[in-house]
């Protein structure tokens, strides 16, 4: 995630302005970004679309018809498939010569922090399978991940760029012998190939190639493309799925909702999507370890169910497939919620292994009776090694683990000193801290660059598991809902985490749902939004106001 922090900036990615692309900016190593201007030329076989849009949804007749750019149709025939790859495979020659000549070398992104993750060479994730089998879940899930871990990582989806390109009318855009369809299709993956290498040459680490990419000769020539004209590596990842219920799932969740289908009657949407993983399925191959010895290769069956690795090659590739090999689809809620309002809470100091205030006991009551009113089944209840996590738990009725890996982020020489303190004995550490807190790392402590490697494994085992609760931290909580959120690096540390509230986590089809629920009990503000002025410190976190705070809180407890 750390370089998942991205900062965004648009640059125009096709040479007739028809589409923008956001391009990633890593917000922890970019001492050399460069920026360029898109030096794409218009490909030879690039199209323009004409025709009337409207009233046209299942007559094969009334598909585009595409003409070049001096006006005139273009010709095929049925064995259209290897037409369009040579066509794919001219253009991307023409376009590199171009791009070579703007941009003879890869740019370079000098790295700030410490991560263990630099990729020295690019890296290439395609996704292969029939439609409505995970890909694009499966390509989010990877980049969420990869760029949580510091790795920079961008997913280009192929049905994005058709969208662009065309209206979709019906599933007989997919059949084969539509040579008009396919040579937008052709043009489509050029676009989105030529898009990946632009990135990646601009300092991009992984690019995940979305597409169905169901061929021997298709993949032929994506390995030709990314591995002999671009030097860099390659790896498949193939979804296969023979579960009618998990299919049947994706299209009415996911698919039939798409732009492809709005307006459409919803079992017709269904019928026609169908019909279009019919038209795949005419010439669909899938991944041989024989054929196709010389690819590097994972084929992940029903969702997580059983996993084939072939070659895989590198430390990239070795974490994805770890990471893929821990991922379900199975229902369920994961639940964060930090201890109860704590003894140094109350008197401003950070970390220490306090225990719990009167009003963080109070709290512990009342999460223990929320979690019993929830009726959750199958639900395990994850807590640090700390005093103040461990009280908060004790009346949730579920087993319970302990983590060190959940504990807060060790704070080094500034445990348990109050900010005014930090400010007043280290200030220079304090405005370093401000300035890029996530890669501040406290003298004799950790950074938070330094926590989301050690809550990796926490990562890995909360994909593999059902219902959880876990009662953590400010620090460690953020890293968590980072990584499920897609939040930046520079984001995670200001994630506002209150005390005595109840996250509720549902992993929906390309994200998650986050409900925050407050459960009724004071507690003081530990939120430290990030400041305007590197080494400033608000009123509230003086010492006067901190100390009136916790008197007054007393007074009322004991009232």
């Amino acid at each position: 995630m750390p370089s998942g922090a991205l900062n965004e900036f648009e640059c125009t990615v096709d040479g007739a302005n028809t589409h923008q692309s956001h391009f990633q900016r890593s917000s922890i190593g970019d001492v050399c970004w460069k920026l360029q201007q898109d030096s794409r030329p218009e490909s030879p076989v690039r199209c323009s679309v004409t025709g009337n849009d409207s009233n046209n949804s299942s007559d094969p007749s009334t598909e585009p018809v595409l003409k070049s750019d001096d006006g005139d149709k273009l010709h095929g025939n049925v064995k259209g498939t290897k037409d369009e790859l040579a066509k794919i495979r001219e253009g991307f020659d023409a376009w590199l010569a171009a791009f070579r000549k703007s941009r003879p070398h890869r740019d370079v992104i000098w790295r700030v922090g410490e991560r263990a993750n630099y990729v020295n060479t690019p890296h290439v994730i395609a996704m292969c399978g029939l439609p409505a089998r995970g890909k694009t879940y499966i390509a989010k899930k990877l980049s969420r991940y990869l760029n949580w871990i510091g790795i920079n990582t961008k997913v280009f989806n192929l049905g994005e760029y058709r969208r662009m390109a065309t209206p979709l009318k019906s599933h007989h855009f997919f059949k084969q012998e539509n040579v008009e369809a396919m040579s937008v299709r052709a043009q489509c993956a050029l676009d989105a190939l030529e898009d990946v290498c632009k990135w990646l040459e601009a300092g991009g680490e992984v690019g995940v190639f979305d597409a169905t990419n169901t061929t021997f000769e298709r993949r032929q020539l994506i390995r030709e493309i990314i591995v002999d004209k671009m030097g860099y590596k390659l790896f498949f990842v193939e979804s296969v799925c023979d579960d009618p219920a998990i299919i049947e799932s994706n299209i009415r969740q996911v698919k039939i909702t798409s732009p492809d289908y709005a307006n459409m009657d919803k079992e017709a949407a269904v019928e026609d999507f169908l019909q279009r993983i019919d038209h795949y399925h005419d010439q669909y191959q899938t991944l041989d370890e024989v054929e196709e010895d010389c690819l590097s290769f994972m084929k992940v069956f029903n969702t997580g169910e059983k996993v084939l690795v072939h070659k895989h090659e590198g430390h990239i590739q070795s974490r994805i497939v770890y990471y893929l090999m821990n991922i379900h689809i199975t229902p369920r809620t994961i639940y964060l919620t930090r201890h109860g309002e704590s003894a140094n809470n109350l008197r401003g100091h950070i970390g220490g292994d306090s225990d719990l205030s009167p009003r963080g006991r109070q709290y512990a009551a009342e999460l223990g009776r929320f979690i019993e009113n929830q009726k959750i089944p199958h639900l395990r209840v994850w807590t640090s090694w700390m005093k103040r996590t461990i009280q908060t738990a004790r009346n949730i009725d579920a087993p319970q683990e302990r983590w060190r890996a959940l504990n807060e982020l060790d704070a080094g020489i500034c445990e348990e000193l109050t900010y005014e303190e930090i400010l007043q004995k280290y200030p220079e550490d304090f405005k370093a801290r401000d300035t890029d807190k996530f890669h501040y790392r406290y003298p004799r402590g950790e950074s938070y660059e330094d926590l989301v490697a050690r809550l990796e494994p926490v990562i890995m085992e909360l994909e593999r598991q059902e219902n959880v609760i876990v009662v953590g931290h400010q620090a460690v909580l953020r890293c968590l809902l980072a990584y499920f959120l897609d939040k930046s690096a520079d984001e995670l540390p200001y994630i506002h985490v209150p005390l005595h509230t109840v996250i509720k986590l549902t992993p929906v089809a390309y994200g998650c749902k986050v409900e925050m629920i407050p459960i009724g009990i004071e507690a003081v503000d530990t939120h430290r939004p990030k400041p305007q002025v590197p080494g400033h410190l608000e009123e509230k976190f003086r010492r006067p106001n901190v100390i009136q705070s916790a008197d007054s809180i007393a007074q009322r407890s004991s009232d």
